[in-house]
């Protein structure tokens, strides 16, 4: 129910709190993250591990223990979402787009720091919120007695899973789009 950015993956491996946060919502709430989210992690830990004189090494195993909770979702998985997402992004960072494109294929929350993602047209927590919202999220998700016996979910394979579950959704018809002489701007 979450889509963790680049910045929120490293921060699961350099941080204190975040992982705690993680963790503890794990059993009842969906992390995950696009592919090319931890590799852009990836690419940045070694630079950091270098700043603060500490081991690549660890910083790469932490991240790989990260994936261990934050599923990772391959690129045609929310590829249907990548043009919506690239407009949306349009005059933002557009590399951020297969976070929203996650994002709008699942009907998902963002969870990250960058500001690129407010006003995109999908609800968006930054770490110092989004405990409110795994709250709710855990109190709902845990409520369901069905549920509360299931081991979380996105264990096994996490493509094949939200493929599937993509497949399962029903497809809501949009009302009809109703011009006036007002919307001579379109």
């Amino acid at each position: 129910m979450l889509v963790l950015d680049a910045n929120i993956l490293i921060r699961a491996v350099l941080g204190r709190r975040l992982p705690a946060l993680i963790i503890n919502y794990a059993a009842t709430v969906r992390f995950v993250a696009p592919e090319v989210a931890f590799a852009e992690a990836r690419e940045h830990l070694p630079r950091i591990a270098a700043k603060r004189r500490d081991s690549v090494e660890v910083y790469l195993a932490l991240l790989e223990s990260v994936s261990e909770v934050i599923e990772a979702v391959d690129v045609e998985t929310y590829a249907v979402s990548e043009k919506e997402a690239r407009k949306r992004l349009l005059r933002r960072d557009p590399d951020d787009w297969a976070v929203l494109a996650t994002a709008l294929a699942f009907n998902y929350t963002i969870w990250t720091e960058d500001t690129d993602f407010f006003g995109a047209g999908v609800a968006t927590y930054t770490t110092d919120r989004v405990e409110l919202f795994l709250k709710s999220a855990g109190t709902n998700r845990s409520t369901d007695a069905s549920r509360q016996n299931q081991p979380p979910p996105f264990r096994q394979s996490p493509s094949t899973k939200i493929k599937s579950w993509l497949a399962n959704q029903p497809l809501t018809p949009l009302p009809p789009l109703h011009l006036s002489s007002h919307s001579a701007i379109l």
